[in-house]
C-alpha cells in the first residue's frame, strides 16, 4: 500500500524545493487541505504560460500531464475552467524564464 501526501503538504515541500533552486512560486488559489487537485502554471515572463495537473497513469503510478499551453490568458481561462467544477483546487504558479518546474525531479514526478 502506498502513503499518500495531504495536498497541503505537497505542495509546502514543492514550495521548498523550488526555492532551494531560486525559482519564484506562489500560491495563487488555496485548495483542500487533505486531498485538493493541483494545477502549476509555469510563466517564463513572455506572455505564455503552461500548465500542468498531477494525473493517474495506465499503470496505476502518477504523472504530469500537460493542461494547456499558450497565451497566458488562455491558460488563465482554463485555470477558470478548471475552478468552475472543482473548487477544491490548488493553484500554484512558477516564474521562471527557463521554463523550469521541477516536476520530472525525483520525488516531485511520481
Amino acid at each position: 500500500m502506498q502513503t499518500r501526501l495531504t495536498s497541503e503538504f505537497w505542495v509546502r515541500a514543492y514550495l521548498a524545493r523550488l526555492r532551494l533552486s531560486d525559482i519564484p512560486a506562489f500560491v495563487v488559489q488555496r485548495g483542500a487541505e487533505a486531498a485538493g487537485a493541483v494545477l502549476i502554471k509555469q510563466n517564463p515572463l513572455d506572455g505564455s504560460a503552461c500548465l500542468w495537473q498531477r494525473t493517474m497513469s495506465l499503470d496505476g503510478g502518477r504523472e504530469w500531464a500537460q493542461l494547456a499551453t499558450g497565451p497566458e490568458a488562455d491558460v488563465d481561462a482554463a485555470i477558470a475552467r478548471q475552478r468552475g467544477f472543482d473548487p477544491d483546487i490548488w493553484v500554484i504558479e512558477v516564474e521562471d524564464r527557463d521554463g523550469r518546474t521541477l516536476l520530472d525531479e525525483i520525488g516531485l514526478s511520481e
